[in-house]
């Protein structure tokens, strides 16, 4: 059981993992990675042993593996998960295209979703990205359509 030292402005983080018990063991995580599951066959079949499976020593490095993981995490600040997802967003973005076999009113729910998605974030995307992503990613079939809109400029001076 690790001893509790609190961290002060004397205590680093890595003075902490080392003065606490398997503290060095911590430290081999962060350096070097985690353990690497051994494997077992089954029956012809082959699987990451389970924790249970695990020898006495290969579950105290996998505790402190975990205990290393999260140390790590509450280290990092909030705001990184959210730089995560605007990155996810964004590839999603770039990747979007249609689905084979999709009808149009699927096509612009998931792409308003995405959309939608981006604005929670505050994510700015100018109006004409948007447009142009979601005319470009349309199915062949509306090309023509695509076209038409392409070539259709605002006219302020149309008469009725």
């Amino acid at each position: 059981m690790d001893s509790i030292i609190p961290l002060g402005q004397k205590n680093t983080l890595a003075e902490y993992m080392i003065l606490s018990e398997h503290g060095r063991m911590i430290l081999d995580s962060v350096e070097n990675g985690p353990l690497i599951w051994p494997i077992v066959e089954e029956n012809g079949v082959i699987r990451t042993k389970k924790y249970a499976e695990l020898s006495a020593a290969e579950k105290i490095q996998a505790d402190y593996d975990m205990k290393a993981t999260n140390i790590i995490l509450q280290g990092l600040p909030a705001d990184i998960y959210s730089l995560e997802r605007e990155c996810k967003l964004y590839d999603a973005f770039d990747k979007f295209t249609h689905i084979k076999g999709e009808s149009l009113h699927k096509y612009y729910l998931r792409f308003t979703q995405l959309i939608n998605d981006m604005n929670i974030y505050n994510m700015k995307m100018e109006q004409f990205q948007v447009n142009t992503k979601f005319l470009n990613s349309l199915p062949p079939e509306w090309s023509k359509f695509v076209t038409d809109v392409k070539l259709v400029k605002t006219d302020d001076t149309t008469s009725l």
